[in-house]
């Protein structure tokens, strides 16, 4: 089948089985590996993307389903080449990335959450969060860097 994905805001044309996840047509159709394959069965929140700005599993759609959706994925955040957006530099000034594996997920599930309630509260952002899995930090720093975020963006021009 063929089809046209709007990744990161780029129409991509691919070539793919219908059966083609969008985490796999994100990671070997448009060549993009910041979108991690964790459990693929939309539990752990590792593939997570933004589809027209709300956090999807990307294991669980078919690439098809995105077809005519703005999909965004890690590498669509930042601001520019060699950039860090707002939120991820908030993750590694506090740390809120161990190992990294799950980064991409809640990074795009803060994105998500920040767009519609920008002064989020500390239950909130662990109730956004819970359905992301993390095995190395607690939950902890990630809480703290989502809070950072907010306020930096709540002080800032940047939507």
């Amino acid at each position: 089948m063929k089809l046209v994905l709007n990744v990161n805001g780029s129409d991509r044309m691919l070539e793919l089985e219908d059966r083609t996840s969008l985490l796999d047509a994100l990671r070997d159709g448009v060549g993009l590996k910041g979108t991690h394959a964790g459990c693929e069965h939309g539990v752990c929140g590792t593939c997570t993307v933004l589809l027209d700005g709300e956090a999807v599993r990307s294991c669980l759609m078919l690439a098809a389903q995105a077809e005519g959706h703005a999909v965004t994925t890690i590498e669509g955040v930042t601001p520019g080449p060699g950039e860090l957006s707002i939120v991820q530099d908030s993750f590694v000034e506090t740390h809120g990335m161990q190992c990294g594996y799950c980064t991409p997920g809640m990074v795009l599930t803060a994105i998500a959450l920040l767009r519609d309630n920008p002064a989020p509260t500390r239950d909130e952002i662990v109730e956004a969060i819970s359905g992301n899995l993390c095995r190395c930090t607690g939950y902890g720093q990630i809480v703290e860097a989502i809070a950072l975020a907010a306020e930096r963006l709540q002080r800032s021009n940047t939507p």
